[in-house]
């Protein structure tokens, strides 16, 4: 079992797979996939499918970040609702904000339940800088005594 702390989205296989990559962590950005036409549709623009991993994935590096203080923490997505705003073109990249409040409210119940469900909003962004897709991520979070 992996907890969050070792956690590094891009290293995950399907991740590889696809050429995800890690966000610079200025650009505020968690992560990103390249400009390239292995990830276009039929139409020459981003497919579908290829802004949803860069969503998924920009909410898993997001909770590692902020859960990097717990070594057993394990999450699992449990759901995910997405809309596309616009056809995507070139780099696509996804960003995820919450409020500090709430990322306090998670950690005290996280520390109280031992479990939480997190929604995480999440927006993806293609190189002209257009939001493309407006995603949240829900996911469940335990924390597995070590």
């Amino acid at each position: 079992m992996i907890g969050l702390l070792k956690m590094d989205v891009s290293d995950l296989p399907f991740n590889k797979l696809i050429g995800l990559q890690l966000a610079s962590s200025e650009s505020g950005f968690q992560t990103c996939l390249p400009d390239g036409q292995q990830y276009t549709n039929h139409l020459g623009t981003v497919h579908a499918s290829a802004m949803l991993a860069v969503a998924e994935a920009g909410s898993g590096a997001f909770l590692a970040r902020e859960f990097s203080g717990y070594a057993s923490v394990v999450p699992v997505v449990r759901r995910l609702e997405a809309k596309f705003r616009k056809p995507g073109v070139g780099q696509v990249s996804a960003r995820c904000v919450i409020a500090p409040d709430t990322l306090s409210k998670w950690t005290a119940e996280l520390n109280e339940r031992g479990r939480l469900s997190a929604p995480i909003p999440v927006e993806v962004v293609d190189a002209a800088g257009n939001v493309v897709l407006s995603a949240t991520v829900e996911w469940f979070i335990s924390n597995v005594p070590a």
